[in-house]
C-alpha cells in the first residue's frame, strides 16, 4: 500500500510500483493517455489509482463506463482508499450517485455509468476515465467529452481490451474500431500530448494463474489475442466478410414478430457447437429478421434441441429448416426422426452461400435484433483470409468458428435474388438442387 495524508487522515492506495505496466500509465504526464490492455489486466484499478491522486490534487474527476457491474470495481478501489478522510468528515460520500466531494468546493471524484453523448451530458471534469472505451459510442468523446476537457484544459484517460467476437456484439459504437484508431493516432503522436500503453493480462503480478487459466480454457485463439494478450490487429474494412451490412440502418431494436410472418430456420451441427439462427420475412416487403440466435453449448441431445426449437416457433409457421453440409445427413436423419425436419442446403459451396447473404446486406433487406450479441459479433469479426503477401483470397479464415454465421448462409440458399425493378430488389424462395446468383467475390474486392 502507498499511504499518504490528508489532513491528518491517512489515504490507503493500492501501491503500482509491482505492476510496471500500470505504473507506466499513471504517471504518464501526457494531456491524452490510451491503454489497451487484457482482461483483468489491472486497467480499473490503475485507473482508480490515478483517479484518486487527481482528487487529492484538487481535481474534479469523472469515471464513466458502459455498465453499473463494472463501476463496481473502480467505485470499491476508491471508497477504500478515503475511507478513513471519509468517515473523519473531510470528504462526503454518496453512495446513490457514486460521488465523493470535498464540501464548499468543486473538488470531486464521481463514477457513472457512460455509453454514449447523452449518457455523459450533465456532468463535467478536468480529468475525465472513459473505461471499457470500445464499447461506448463514439460521440460520447466527440460530443461531450472533448469540448468538456477543452473548457477545463482537462486531461483524459482512455482503457479499453480490443473487441472479441462477444463484446463487438454488445457494443454501441457505430464503428467497433474506435478505441483502436485512437490508440494508433495516439502511438503516431510526436507532440506529447498523447501517450499510448499495452500490456497483456499476465503483465498482472496480483492476478492467478489460476484463475488466467481458467478464463482462457475455453477461448479461441482469436479471443485469447485480443482479451488476453491484447493484440489489436490492424483490419482493414475489405478484409471484412460482412462488411455490407449497414449497422445503422440493420441493425434494430426488437420488436414482436407476427405470427402470420413465415419463419427460417438455420442449423449448424457439432457436438460441441451446435447453433441455429431464427429469421422471420415481412410479407409486405419481404425483409428478412433475424430474431433469434441459438447456441447451447455441448452436452445436449437432438430431443433437447428440438424441444427448445419449437418454444422459439411455437404458433408459428416455420417454412424451412435448413443446414449442415453434404456429408451431414445423418445429423439431418436424426432430427427429423423427431419430427424437426432439416433440410440440406440446396447450394453445397462456402462461397456462393456467402455470397447469398451479402447480396440481401447490400440491397438493406437482411436484418438483425440488437440483442442477437452472438451474430453481431461473428458479422463483425469474420474476415477472408489474408495470403502470406497479406493479399485477400477467396476464402474465409477460421470459418469454422463462425457458427451463426454458417446458419444465415445456409438459410439464404432458399432466397432466389431475382433482378432489381425500381428501388427494391426482389426476392422469391427456391426450392430447387442448385444454381443461384454467385457474385465474383474477386471483383468485389478489389
Amino acid at each position: 500500500m502507498m499511504v499518504t495524508r490528508e489532513r491528518s487522515c491517512v489515504v490507503h492506495l493500492r501501491s503500482s510500483k509491482e505492476h510496471l505496466e500500470q505504473e507506466k500509465f499513471i504517471a504518464s504526464p501526457a494531456k491524452r493517455v490510451i491503454v489497451r490492455a487484457g482482461r483483468r489486466g489491472g486497467k480499473t484499478v490503475g485507473a482508480a489509482i490515478k483517479g484518486v491522486e487527481k482528487f487529492l490534487d484538487g481535481r474534479r474527476v469523472l469515471y464513466g463506463v458502459p455498465t453499473i457491474e463494472q463501476l463496481g470495481k473502480f467505485w470499491f478501489e476508491v471508497c477504500k482508499a478515503l475511507e478513513e478522510p471519509i468517515k473523519a468528515g473531510v470528504y462526503k460520500k454518496n453512495e446513490t450517485e457514486h460521488t465523493i466531494e470535498r464540501p464548499g468546493t468543486e473538488n470531486r471524484i464521481k463514477g457513472k455509468t457512460v455509453w454514449n453523448a447523452d449518457s455523459l451530458r450533465g456532468d463535467y471534469a478536468d480529468f475525465l476515465i472513459l473505461d471499457e472505451f470500445q464499447l461506448m459510442s463514439e460521440d460520447a468523446w466527440d460530443d461531450v467529452g472533448a469540448p468538456m476537457m477543452l473548457d477545463t484544459d482537462g486531461e483524459a484517460l482512455f482503457i479499453y481490451t480490443p473487441p472479441s467476437l462477444k463484446s463487438s456484439g454488445i457494443s454501441k459504437a457505430r464503428d467497433p474500431r474506435h478505441a483502436s484508431k485512437m490508440y494508433k493516432k495516439a502511438l503516431a503522436d510526436t507532440t506529447g500530448r498523447w501517450a499510448a500503453y499495452t500490456f497483456p493480462s499476465f503483465a498482472n503480478p496480483f492476478l492467478s494463474r489460476a484463475a488466467l487459466a481458467e478464463i482462457v480454457q475455453d477461448m479461441s485463439d482469436i479471443s485469447y489475442r485480443k482479451e488476453i494478450l491484447a493484440e489489436d490487429e490492424d483490419i482493414e474494412m475489405s478484409w471484412m466478410v460482412y462488411q455490407p451490412f449497414n449497422e445503422k440502418i440493420c441493425k434494430v431494436k426488437r420488436f414482436p414478430i407476427p405470427e402470420s410472418w413465415p419463419i427460417f430456420a438455420g442449423h449448424d451441427f457439432g457436438g460441441a457447437n451446435p447453433a441455429a439462427l431464427f429469421i422471420a420475412q415481412d410479407p409486405s416487403n419481404g425483409y428478412y429478421y433475424a430474431f433469434q440466435e441459438y447456441l447451447p453449448g455441448s452436452g445436449k441431445a437432438t430431443i433437447e434441441h428440438i424441444e427448445e426449437f419449437q418454444k422459439i416457433t411455437e404458433g408459428r409457421t416455420v417454412l424451412r429448416r435448413i443446414g449442415g453440409s453434404h456429408q451431414e445427413e445423418e445429423v439431418r436423419e436424426a432430427y427429423r426422426a423427431h419430427g424437426w425436419y432439416i433440410e440440406e442446403p440446396s447450394i453445397h459451396k462456402i462461397m456462393p452461400q456467402v455470397d447469398r447473404v451479402i447480396s440481401l446486406m447490400e440491397t438493406n433487406k437482411w436484418f438483425v435484433f440488437e440483442d442477437l450479441f452472438n451474430y453481431l459479433g461473428e458479422l463483425m469479426s469474420c474476415m477472408w483470409k489474408l495470403d502470406t503477401e497479406g493479399k485477400i483470397t477467396n476464402r474465409i479464415d477460421h470459418e469454422e468458428r463462425f457458427h451463426l454465421c454458417a446458419c444465415a448462409r445456409y438459410v439464404a440458399t432458399t432466397f432466389t435474388p431475382e433482378t432489381v425493378k425500381g428501388f427494391m430488389p426482389q426476392t422469391s424462395h427456391s426450392r430447387s438442387k442448385g444454381g443461384g446468383l454467385y457474385g465474383l467475390l474477386k471483383s468485389r474486392r478489389r
